[in-house]
């Protein structure tokens, strides 16, 4: 193999390594904000919350101030899901 090879495959595990790097660090991060909630999570780290404005089962990342990443703060049943996330009430799945 030429060194143009092993330097192309050199950079394509490193940009791999970096992909994989990226995810568990947003992994960790989605866990820790879920575990902070004190909320069931997925194998990914994500808050297992049933959401009041669709009446369905997701797996959200929260925000720093516990809000899902589906939230919209025009809505009253946003509003209401994220002080339930505080208040700890919050149905799960």
């Amino acid at each position: 193999m030429d060194d143009d090879g092993r330097l192309s495959r050199f950079v394509e595990n490193l940009r791999s390594a970096g992909d994989q790097f990226a995810e568990a660090r947003r992994a960790y991060s989605d866990a820790k904000r879920a575990a902070l909630a004190d909320l069931p999570q997925d194998d990914r780290g994500r808050a297992k919350l049933v959401c009041r404005r669709y009446a369905e089962r997701r797996a959200v990342t929260l925000d720093e101030d516990g809000r899902p990443e589906c939230f919209d703060p025009d809505h009253r049943d946003c509003r209401g899901c994220v002080e339930d996330v505080r208040e700890g009430i919050v149905e799960t799945w």
